[in-house]
C-alpha cells in the first residue's frame, strides 16, 4: 500500500500524496476551479486532472524534479532555466484567460497593508521595510495584461533534463504583469535570472522585476508567519530583502 505523504498543509489548504496521484484539499471552490480551468488552457505542460469532487482535486504526478527549491541552491543546468523562460514566454502568448486579475491600485493597497503590519509589529527593522516599500513602488505601474500563472516559485516548475516535464499549483493563474511571473521564477536565484531570459527571448525591465523581488517579499512575510513557516531561512524572503539594501 502506498503511503500517504502531507505535502503541505496550513489552515487554507493540504497537499497530500499517495503514489502517483496528489490531493489537493481546499475550501475554497472558486480558488480550484480556477486552477482546474487554468491548467485546460495553458498552452505548457500541465498536471492531467483526475478528477475533482470539491473540496478535493486528485492530479496526476508529473516527471522530473522541480526546479530547485527557494533557500537552497539550484542543480538544475542553465538550460533548464532557459528552458522555463520559454515557457513562461509561451504561457504569456496565449489567450488571455477569462477572469480579471489584480489591479494597480488592488496591489497597492496590499502593498500598504503589509507593510504597516511589519512596521506596527515589529516584525522587520524599519529601515529595511522602508528601503523595500520605495523600491516595490517601481512594480505599480501600467502593464498591458498576459495570461500568467501568478505563483510561479522554481518549486512549481518541474525540468527532466534540459526540458520542462510540467508546471504545477495553477489556483493564482489570471491575467498579470508578465514581470511578476519572471520575478517569482528567480526569487532568491537572482544568478539565474540572465538564463531564464534567455529563454524568454525577449527585452524586459530589470528594475521591475527587482521591484517584484521587494514586493512578494514585503507581502509574504506576515503570511508565512501566521501559516508556520520562517521567511527568515537562509535565502527565503527576509534575505531577498536585505539584498536589496
Amino acid at each position: 500500500m502506498d503511503e500517504v505523504e502531507v505535502v503541505v498543509a496550513h489552515s487554507e489548504r493540504a497537499t497530500l500524496r499517495v503514489g502517483d496521484v496528489f490531493l489537493k484539499v481546499d475550501g475554497d471552490h472558486a480558488r480550484t476551479a480556477v486552477e482546474v480551468e487554468a491548467m485546460a488552457l495553458a498552452p505548457v505542460p500541465t498536471p492531467e486532472v483526475l478528477w475533482r469532487r470539491p473540496p478535493v482535486l486528485a492530479i496526476a504526478a508529473v516527471p522530473g524534479t522541480a526546479l530547485g527549491r527557494l533557500g537552497e541552491p539550484s542543480t538544475a543546468s542553465r538550460a533548464a532555466w532557459a528552458a522555463a523562460g520559454a515557457t513562461v514566454r509561451a504561457l504569456h502568448e496565449a489567450p488571455l484567460p477569462p477572469w480579471p486579475g489584480r489591479g494597480v491600485d488592488e496591489l497597492a493597497a496590499e502593498l500598504d497593508g503589509e507593510c504597516e503590519w511589519l512596521l506596527t509589529n515589529g516584525v522587520l527593522p524599519a529601515d529595511l521595510v522602508t528601503r523595500n516599500r520605495r523600491i516595490a513602488e517601481g512594480a505599480l505601474r501600467p502593464w498591458t495584461p498576459v495570461f500568467t500563472h501568478g505563483d510561479l516559485q522554481i518549486s512549481h516548475v518541474f525540468v527532466e533534463g534540459d526540458e520542462v516535464t510540467g508546471v504545477i499549483d495553477w489556483s493564482e493563474a489570471g491575467r498579470g504583469d508578465a514581470l511578476f511571473d519572471l520575478a517569482i521564477l528567480t526569487l532568491g536565484h537572482e544568478e539565474r535570472l540572465g538564463d531564464v531570459l534567455a529563454g524568454y527571448g525577449t527585452d524586459v525591465d530589470l528594475d521591475v522585476i527587482r521591484a517584484w523581488w521587494s514586493f512578494r517579499s514585503l507581502q509574504a512575510v506576515r503570511w508565512l508567519v501566521e501559516h508556520g513557516f520562517d521567511p527568515s531561512a537562509p535565502g527565503c524572503e527576509v534575505d531577498v530583502l536585505r539584498s536589496r539594501m
